[in-house]
Order: C-alpha cells, then structure tokens, then sequence
C-alpha cells in the first residue's frame, strides 16, 4: 500500500514539473521565422544561439543546402527562429554573419536588422540573401594548414585547381569578401573617404589656420594638455571602472542599434513636421510675443480663480454628505433604470406602432435615414404623446396666411370674474372693459333703444346726410339716404309682376298699408272680401 502511495506521489510530482515547465516557458506569441543564405554553414547546429545585435533573440532550427540554380553556385540555407519579444521585424536590407563563440568550436549567427522602409516576411518566407552575409573562417582549419598532413593536401589543392579558381576571379573575390568581415568593412571605410574627399581636402586646407590659431593661444594649449594629464591621471586610478565600461560596449552597442534605427525613422517621419513647423516659426514668434502682454493681464483674472477655488473647496467638503446621499440613491436607483430604459426603448420602436397613419409617413425623413418608414408605418408611442401637444395647440391657435389666431384662452385675472354692475368711473372699468371704438351706447353714450332718446335719434336719422361720408354724433345711426338713393336701412323687397298688379288694383290707402307690411317683413292684409278673395285666387290657382 506504502509504495502505491508513494508511485502515484512521484507520478503526480512529475505531471506538476512538466506542467510548471510549460507554465514557465510559454510559446512566445511574437515568434517570427527567417530564411539566411550562407557560403558556408560551418559550425553551426540545430538550436543554436540565434543573436540580434549581440542579444540572444531565438535559435537556428533547420539547414538545408537547396538544388542551386544554372549558373549558381550551392549555398546553404539557414531558418532561424526569434522568440523573444522587444526585437524590431527584420527588413530588406538585414545583414548576417556567423560568429565563433568558443575556442571549442561552437558557431551562433549575428544579424542588423537593418532600418530599410521594406520590412521581410515573419512566416519563414523571408530570406536574407548570400549577398549580405558572411561566414567566418575557423581557426582550427587555419591552424590545420600549418601541419602535415592538411599541409600538403591544401598544396595539392592550390595546385591542381588553380586553374579553375584562375578562371572565377570575381566569385573568389565576392567569397574572400564575405569571409573576412574585416576587409568589407575596409572597402566600407574607403568608400566613405571616397565620398568625402572635398571635406577632406577642405581639413587639409583648413588645418594652416587652425595651426596659426593655435601659436596664437599656445598658452591656451599648453593649459589644456596639462589638464589632460591631469585628467589621464585621474582616468588612470579608475581604469578598472572604465575597462568594465569598455568591456560592456560593445554589447550596449549591439542593443542600442535597433533603437537607434527606430529612431531614425521617427526623425525621418519627423522630417514634414518640423519643415511645416520651421514655416510657422514666424507666426509662432508674433504668437509668444503677443502671449506676453496677454499672461500679465490675466494674472488677476487667475488670482481671482484662485480665490473661488478656496470658496469652491470648502464648498464641496461641506457637501460631503449631500454628495454621499446622491451616491447611495443613485445606487438604490440602479435597478429602475434598466426597466426605465427597455420602457423608453420600446415606446420609440416604430414597428410597435398601433396602426398604419400616412401622416407618420410624411412628416418621416427620407431613406437612407434609419427612421425613415417604408411601406407602412405609424407613430411610435412618444411620438404619439407628443402629437397630442402638437395637435391640441394647432386647434387651440388657429392660423393662415395672414396671421394666428387664439381660439381659446385661459386666464385668471380680477377681469375674470363676470359682473352686471358697471361703473364707468371705477378704476376695475377702465382697466377691464374691451369696447372696439370710441363710446359704449348706454354707458358712455346715451342709449339709443329707450323711449326717450328714440325720437331724437329718429328725427335725426330722418334728416338726410349734407354731403357723402358725413360723420354722425355718437349714438345716432347712419344718416338717412341722399334725396333719389334707395334707404338700405329698410327691407328691400322686389313683388312678382302679378302681385305688383295686385297691389296696384287695391285702393290707394289699402295699396299704402300693404306696401308698408310689405317693407316690414309682414303679410299683406286687405279690408274687402273680394280683394282677399283675389288673393287667395292668386296664391293658390294654376
């Protein structure tokens, strides 16, 4: 039983470690892959340091030396894994070289990932091409050439394919280069000097000055090289301090570079700002300039800000509380919202419209707009309520062309209540009363219905005008008509040519009644029995 336990404690241990293992070194998710063509892939193993710059980045994976093409010489092809994240994408013109890193015999590959615009493919698609790398030459094979018997085997070499490689000048000057980092960068090195000779030749011009200049401050440079052995001196106590600097630099170097190439394509990117920057630095000058007086003005302005901040801050510490209640109830009013919103939602959702209105679909906008209706539609639900405001006020004030109109109002003043006492006099009169002209017949104006005053309006409305337009006193009718004009204040009644007739067959007194009822609205009446008898004959014959 005892070793039971003790198996399943030991296999549960090792399922733990192999698990912390893979906890421990996840799959970084940055992983990129790069082809690297060599001349020769000496030295180098599968799971090899891969660096960038000098930093462990991956691990070489794969080699494999393709089918060369015509006219090409075999290379061997190197696929290189970067795991580390923190490392810029490789681009176009990436440079690689195989670097030895022991006197044992072990070989890892260095690459620049250069700082072109052209960055390679990371799905192993991306090739750095023979053209950019090199491969060292082994010191262990150098020192081989110096004892038998490699001695005399690579005499025999040299001598029997001489001719051949006499025949290949520029591919054995192409490998050599590549082979010897040394000596590419020496052709480096010449061509810069090449580029720049007119500087160079201006510093050779330039240095009978500077010599001129210097016997003229000798004491000058006599102080500054004192100094300098002094500062020797002093570098010389601490030359262990400075030789673990040194012996660090070129690594710091190596992991500066692809910082440094970032950099350099931000000051590229930066290169249009700053032009249009250099062309605003006019405006720019006027604009601080400007500022000056403008910064001075504003300090009482700021103190006064600064004022209200100390009134302000007291303010909210002393309402604390009132902002710790508000908190608390906004929290308690959580669950309101939620419903508050699906009811708002639903009541603005068109296609729960109650009924299809034409109206709805006029007064939508047009497509593409989300709310516009196609086909059918209706009101949604607060669109409906707010018609309702819509439409009571549109029947509550009418309007047309011309102007509004208030068909209805509401008001409570001391003119609203209704009273059948009226007082000219009283203050409550003159502030209510709404007469449209100058007198109110019976208040201001004596009334024209009373018995009294009735026949002195009628003797003075039976007195014609004087002239066209004469304007009456207040409280008469219209002046009476101009001799030979028809009175309009009278019925104007037009009798059938038969019952005209008539008329004119009744006596002269009778003829003269009946006109007068006639005018008055009412039925003509006769005295005789054959006049009434005519009339009836008249009304009700053929």
């Amino acid at each position: 039983m005892r070793r039971l336990v003790s198996m399943a404690v030991l296999a549960g241990a090792l399922v733990l470690a192999v698990l912390l293992g893979g906890a421990s070194n996840p799959v970084s998710k940055n992983k990129r892959t790069y082809k690297i063509e060599f001349d020769n892939a000496f030295g180098l193993v599968e799971g090899g340091d891969f660096r960038v710059g000098g930093v462990k980045a991956g691990k070489t994976s794969t080699f494999e030396v393709p089918p060369p093409k015509k006219d090409e010489r075999p290379k061997a092809v190197v696929k290189a894994e970067i795991t580390q994240p923190g490392f810029s994408d490789f681009r176009d013109d990436a440079s690689c070289e195989i670097k030895p890193q022991s006197l044992i015999g072990e070989y890892y590959v260095d690459c620049q990932p250069g700082n072109s615009g052209k960055p390679l493919p990371t799905d192993g698609k991306g090739t750095v091409p023979v053209q950019h790398t090199s491969s060292t030459v082994p010191i262990d094979l150098v020192n081989n050439i110096l004892r038998k018997p490699y001695r005399d085997r690579f005499r025999l070499i040299l001598t029997e394919l001489g001719t051949g490689l006499a025949g290949r000048p520029d591919d054995i000057q192409a490998v050599v280069r590549r082979a010897h980092p040394g000596l590419r960068e020496t052709s480096k090195v010449l061509r810069i000097l090449g580029d720049q000779n007119s500087i160079i030749e201006s510093f050779i011009k330039d240095s009978d000055t500077v010599i001129k200049e210097l016997e003229g401050n000798k004491r000058d440079v006599v102080r500054w090289v004192r100094e300098a052995g002094d500062a020797a001196e002093i570098s010389a106590t601490r030359r262990e301090a400075l030789r673990e600097g040194f012996r660090k630099l070129p690594t710091f170097l190596g992991e500066l570079q692809p910082t440094m190439a970032r950099l350099g394509d931000l000051t590229d990117q930066q290169t249009p700002l700053l032009a249009d920057l250099e062309r605003a630095a006019p405006d720019l000058n006027t604009f601080f300039r400007r500022l000056g007086p403008f910064a001075e003005a504003s300090r009482p302005a700021l103190r006064s800000l600064g004022e209200a901040s100390k009134t302000g801050s007291a303010a909210i510490r002393e309402g604390r509380d009132e902002i710790n209640v508000l908190r608390q109830l906004s929290s308690n009013a959580k669950p309101t919202f939620k419903p508050l919103r699906q009811f708002l939602t639903t009541m603005d959702d068109r296609k729960r419209a109650l009924e299809d209105d034409q109206r709805a679909k006029n007064g939508s906008p047009p497509p593409p707009d989300p709310t516009a209706i196609r086909g059918k539609g209706g009101f949604t639900g607060l669109e409906a309520i707010w018609n309702y405001f819509f439409w009571q006020g549109l029947a509550l004030n009418g309007y047309d062309d011309i102007a509004h109109v208030l068909r209805t109002s509401v008001a409570f003043t001391e003119c609203s209540p209704l009273t059948t006492e009226i007082d000219p006099k009283s203050p409550r009169f003159k502030k209510c009363s709404q007469w449209l002209g100058p007198d109110l017949p019976g208040l201001t104006s004596p009334d024209f219905t009373d018995n009294g005053s009735m026949s002195r309006l009628t003797a003075d409305a039976a007195k014609p005008a004087a002239r066209v337009g004469e304007r009456r006193e207040a409280g008469q009718p219209d002046a009476a008509p101009l001799p030979g004009q028809r009175d309009i204040s009278k019925p104007q009644v037009t009798m059938p040519p038969a019952v005209k007739q008539l008329v004119d067959d009744l006596p002269r007194a009778q003829r003269q009644r009946a006109q007068e009822r006639l005018n008055s609205g009412q039925p003509p009446q006769t005295g005789s029995p054959s006049t009434d008898t005519q009339l009836l004959d008249f009304l009700l014959g053929p």
